[in-house]
């Protein structure tokens, strides 16, 4: 469970990890269980190695920066072990891009976090 200051923190974590993987992020919304991405990945990156990278690197900055964190997740282990990714061949962009943003409104309309004041 994420709290705002958290999810905002993820948001710029995740944000670093995308450009320091030349990865665009198109749009993105987290809440406080779950984090919406849809992103343009170059194809010598794979999904799961991306993905890897991007809970590894939150996780270990999140656990020590946030006190209340270490003590839900003394495990070290902040994100669910899975993830679901597909492409967006059999919709269009358009479509994903209408899901996420229908998530929540707020300012920073290409990665929302839930709960976020203005």
């Amino acid at each position: 469970m994420l709290r705002a200051e958290d999810s905002v923190r993820v948001r710029e974590l995740i944000r670093q990890v995308c450009r320091d993987s030349d990865v665009e992020i198109l749009k993105g919304h987290i809440s406080k269980e779950h984090v919406h991405l849809f992103v343009s990945i170059l194809p010598q990156l794979t999904i799961s190695r991306f993905v890897q990278r991007l809970k590894g690197k939150s996780s270990y900055r999140l656990l020590q920066e946030f006190a209340n964190l270490r003590k839900v997740y003394w495990r070290r282990h902040v994100w669910a072990r899975g993830y679901f990714c597909c492409s967006s061949g059999n919709v269009t962009d358009e479509v994903i891009k209408e899901y996420i943003e229908h998530q929540y409104h707020e300012d920073d309309t290409d990665f929302r976090v839930e709960g976020e004041g203005p």
